[in-house]
């Protein structure tokens, strides 16, 4: 009996943990979008844009802490295309980045499945299209991660959850644009400014309540100033950094920028103004809402709420108030302080100057003299495959150089686990911003003039917050520090769509020569292949 019996224990035990496993393994969830073009008169103009499942801004993806993304995009537009995770961090597989530098685009009337998680992460992000200027068009939309059941948050559970999609907008078509940036001409300035694609929504809430407000800047050049009339806003996550919990009765968000707010309804009851509107501009262009209170019939009345009378300085300072809550866990139960960054010494400093120089007599923007050009093979594809002169990695020194400026596909090469030190430099009289895929990163310092090494007594070597996109006022420097974990072909670019696409922008190839799972994913198998990677086989 006893001899009959352990083996049967033996195996339902296995049983069981077999389930176990199968149940613990991530969820997985399916999409399929299809990218068009539609008409839609958004400032009171027809126009064309691209939308997502007839959608304009794309769907919300609402997703939860490591759950696996299985989105089949079809392309119905009649250029080639991509879409980015803005701010995903694409765990050991930038093969699924969705940009230029690790993916072929989706030729037209053809598909691409992307493969991706959302590992170790929370909080508010986007995605956007990253070829040619198609993200002067549409085809954005908001990414939010929420936390695990398991892991407890920092305040309590909102009442209601808005997600707001801030950004300016032209009325014109993007290949006119993308025409006028390939003759040599600036950006013009934008028409308006939209909220959630619209010049009109409003937001309902109960009295008494507390709504999470998602506000991400999708624009493509210009710094917003967000409010709310008449309620404070406590900022509580900051791209997947929980934050010190301060009130605001405004907020800077950058281009490529997302912030979490919470809103209490604890005004009387009517209509309020929710507003965004161009900082730093000489003619202020401004978008507004309604935030309605359920039981009200109120209109809302007074004048809209203004911007911030001072401009780079209260910004600057305001953006130091931005500190990380060491006590609170994100994605994972240990606390964010738990990681003491500030004791750490960089294997190395890299300083990047962004400049606009005339290169065969044509308008282009250049990270310390080098202006950045697509080649027609991914540099991850040349890599994996081995394929000579896609790419150098020469061409981009770590300082600027002062030299005239070039042309060439720029690659910044560094070792896996390498901690660096990056330092935005802007010697231009116009705002900046700074998206690194792969990371986020700690903003340790803003100042003013040309950064030194004496600047690093002035470092937040204790709370720096955790992003994944930075901002750098004019004549002034920012500081980040990087901890090179996650290996693959990760881009540096400037948000300002223009300024990328112009070649403000370069890749980091973090690599160990090693080739193993525990690094890096294999190159998947539905893999596109262009350039000269065309007939080879993964």
């Amino acid at each position: 009996m006893v001899k009959s019996f352990i083996p049967h224990l033996v195996f339902g035990v296995l049983a069981v943990l077999g389930v176990s496993l199968m149940n613990a393994e991530d969820p997985y969830l399916y999409f399929t979008w299809t990218v068009t073009y539609g008409t839609r008169s958004i400032l009171g103009v027809p126009q064309q844009v691209i939308l997502i499942n007839g959608q304009f801004p794309g769907p919300k993806l609402d997703v939860v802490t490591n759950n696996n993304i299985i989105l089949n995009l079809i392309n119905k537009l009649d250029q080639p295309f991509l879409m980015t995770w803005n701010g995903i961090k694409q765990r050991k597989n930038s093969w699924q980045d969705g940009v230029l530098g690790t993916n072929c685009p989706i030729p037209p009337n053809s598909n691409y499945t992307y493969k991706f998680q959302a590992k170790d992460q929370i909080g508010s992000y986007t995605y956007f299209p990253s070829t040619l200027m198609h993200r002067a068009a549409g085809g954005f939309g908001a990414l939010n991660i929420i936390h695990r059941s398991v892991i407890p948050i920092p305040y309590a559970n909102p009442d209601g959850d808005f997600t707001l999609l801030v950004g300016d907008w032209f009325k014109a078509n993007h290949k006119t644009l993308q025409q006028s940036l390939d003759s040599g001409k600036s950006m013009p300035f934008p028409d308006g400014v939209l909220i959630n694609g619209q010049t009109q929504a409003t937001f309902t809430g109960d009295q008494g309540k507390t709504y999470m407000f998602r506000i991400s800047n999708v624009g493509l050049s210009t710094s917003l100033n967000f409010r709310i009339q008449g309620h404070k806003m406590k900022l509580v996550e900051v791209e997947g950094s929980h934050v010190i919990q301060n009130l605001y009765d405004s907020l800077d968000v950058h281009v490529g920028q997302s912030i979490t707010i919470l809103v209490t309804l604890d005004q009387p009851p009517k209509n309020y103004y929710i507003v965004a509107s161009t900082r730093f501009t000489k003619t202020v262009l401004t978008a507004t809402a309604v935030l309605h209170y359920a039981n009200s019939n109120a209109p809302v009345s007074g004048p809209v709420p203004a911007a911030p009378a001072n401009g780079f300085d209260w910004s600057m300072e305001q953006a130091r108030t931005y500190r990380w809550n060491l006590t609170s866990n994100a994605a994972r139960p240990n606390p964010q302080g738990s990681f003491h960054y500030g004791t750490i010494t960089p294997t190395k400093t890299i300083v990047l100057a962004n400049s606009a120089p005339l290169i065969n007599g044509k308008l282009r923007y250049a990270v310390n003299g080098v202006s950045y050009i697509n080649p027609d093979t991914p540099l991850k594809l040349a890599d994996y495959f081995n394929i000579p002169g896609v790419f150098s990695t020469n061409s981009l020194s770590e300082l600027p150089s002062g030299r005239a400026a070039t042309l060439a596909t720029s690659v910044m090469a560094t070792s896996l686990h390498d901690f660096i030190e990056v330092v935005f430099q802007n010697n231009e009289n116009t705002m900046q911003a700074w998206h690194l895929d792969g990371y986020d990163f700690w903003v340790v310092g803003f100042g003013s003039g040309q950064w030194t090494p004496d600047k690093r007594k002035s470092y937040n070597l204790v709370d720096a917050l955790t992003r994944h996109t930075t901002q750098v006022y004019p004549n002034s420097w920012t500081a980040i520090l990087v901890s090179l974990d996650n290996q693959g072909m990760w881009n540096v670019r400037s948000t300002l769509w223009d300024r990328q696409y112009l070649g403000q922008q370069f890749y980091l190839r973090v690599w160990n020569p090693v080739r193993s799972l525990a690094n890096e994913y294999d190159i998947p198998s539905n893999v596109l292949l262009c350039g000269q990677a065309v007939g080879r086989h993964p």
